[in-house]
């Protein structure tokens, strides 16, 4: 069973490829984006966005403040003609 388990661990750490990222022989990287000078590089194209991974915010909530009225908090089913 444990002989297993490590072979099963060891082929899953095969899977990983070390090379870099290259087209497929015949085939080139995508066009430029509108506007950019240069085409992409793969390792840029692989890098995530601000807006793909936003940062976290550690702000945390120090005092409570009372809310405001809200004048759009109206009862339900009110008038019906």
């Amino acid at each position: 069973m444990r002989r297993s388990v490590l072979l099963l661990a060891f082929a899953l750490t095969a899977c990983g490829s070390a090379a870099t990222l290259t087209p497929k022989p015949g085939q080139s990287l995508p066009i430029a984006p509108r506007g950019a000078r240069a085409v992409p590089t793969p390792a840029q194209l692989l890098k995530p966005t601000a807006q793909q991974r936003p940062q976290r915010s550690d702000e945390l909530l120090t005092s409570s403040q009372a809310r405001r009225s809200d004048e759009f908090d109206l009862p339900l089913g009110g008038n019906q003609d």
